[in-house]
């Protein structure tokens, strides 16, 4: 795929709802606030991402408390550093305080965050991914959680003198005995065990007209082995959002968050983003990015993310250019479209985007 010339896409229809990321670095009341104006804009779902910042279930919790109508989920919780039993805990928790309104979404992270902030292995990620998703299924059908995994194993029956209790099942009954999983994944392994196990797939940094080019493989691999029982995959898909006619000034949105991910997250050889976006065509920009973030050069990183990167994996210019772009996600298959607000009035914006997918789902 070379950057600028995105090859065509299909023009076939599907349904779009809408999801948004919110972000907490600022305020937490007014964060709560705003996401109750998202709600009332028409959002259909609402994320709150959790790396080395505030735990986000407890922000999951007040948000729960104070919508009505949304879904409300992490995205994401990693596998590592909570145990499937507490994973399963926390999802059933959110569920009964939100009325059954909760999803799980979980993740690998990356060495970046499970080493570097949580102080664990990076260990065997997919293969504790299904362990994770199948212990946190079988708790809140609350079944004896006795499991024999790859990553994972709670014994049925311990030895004499292992010191280990007897296995249990959930204590209080779910709202659910099944709260959707979402997976958060990047790399072919991973989006394939999405496909397989999972109700829905988080994407990042996508490109639209890269869907069959770098997916289609591992998602037709996945789905070959999944269950009718999950429904069809929902695909989560989108990026910053900002509207307005000055498309130039609205780029510089965008360009923070692709440095960080594209140059930061991870060092060389081990970042999933950097790899992504040298799949899309953009090779030498994402190592003239990441050098350039590595050295400390944040700013000069964040300068060097090309025009043709940002337009192709975030929504941020005029109206008509935020159309398009809703009709290449829709074409790509994306089920839901998750964007992250920057623009100066976000509440305008979701209602923007709402009357846009409503006006393609009819």
């Amino acid at each position: 795929m070379q950057p600028g010339k995105p090859p065509a896409i299909s023009s076939r229809s599907w349904p779009v709802r809408l999801s948004v990321s919110l972000k907490y670095t600022g305020d937490l009341g007014l964060v709560l606030n705003r996401a109750m104006q998202f709600e009332d804009a028409g959002a259909d779902a609402l994320w709150v991402t959790e790396s080395y910042g505030f735990d986000s279930a407890t922000i999951l919790g007040a948000l729960a408390a104070r919508t009505r109508r949304v879904q409300v989920g992490p995205g994401v919780l990693n596998v590592f550093s909570r145990t499937p039993a507490l994973l399963a805990q926390t999802a059933a928790g959110l569920d009964a305080v939100s009325g059954g309104r909760a999803v799980l979404g979980l993740g690998a992270s990356g060495p970046q965050v499970v080493e570097g902030w949580h102080g664990l292995a990076y260990d065997r990620p997919l293969a504790r991914t299904r362990d994770v998703v199948e212990i946190c299924r079988s708790a809140w059908r609350r079944e004896v959680v006795a499991f024999d995994g790859t990553t994972i194993r709670v014994p049925l029956a311990p030895g004499k003198g292992s010191g280990l209790g007897k296995p249990l099942k959930m204590l209080t009954r779910p709202v659910r005995g099944r709260i959707p999983v979402y997976l958060a994944a990047l790399g072919a392994k991973n989006v394939e065990l999405t496909a397989e196990i999972a109700e829905g797939w988080l994407t990042f940094l996508f490109a639209p007209e890269a869907m069959h080019e770098v997916w289609g493989k591992p998602l037709a691999a996945g789905s070959a082995r999944r269950s009718a029982t999950l429904g069809p995959l929902d695909i989560v898909a989108g990026g910053v959002l900002a509207i307005g006619d000055d498309q130039a000034a609205l780029r510089d949105l965008a360009r923070p968050m692709t440095a960080l991910y594209v140059g930061g997250m991870g060092a060389r050889g081990q970042n999933f983003y950097h790899a992504l976006v040298c799949r899309y065509g953009f090779a030498d920009a994402a190592d003239r990015i990441q050098d350039l973030f590595l050295s400390g050069r944040r700013a000069d990183a964040e300068a060097a993310v090309p025009d043709e990167l940002i337009d192709l994996i975030h929504l941020v210019g005029p109206a008509d250019h935020i159309a398009n772009r809703i009709d290449a996600y829709r074409a790509a298959g994306v089920t839901t479209l998750n964007v992250t607000p920057e623009g100066t009035d976000p509440v305008r914006d979701i209602r923007s985007v709402r009357a846009l997918l409503d006006a393609g789902n009819s």
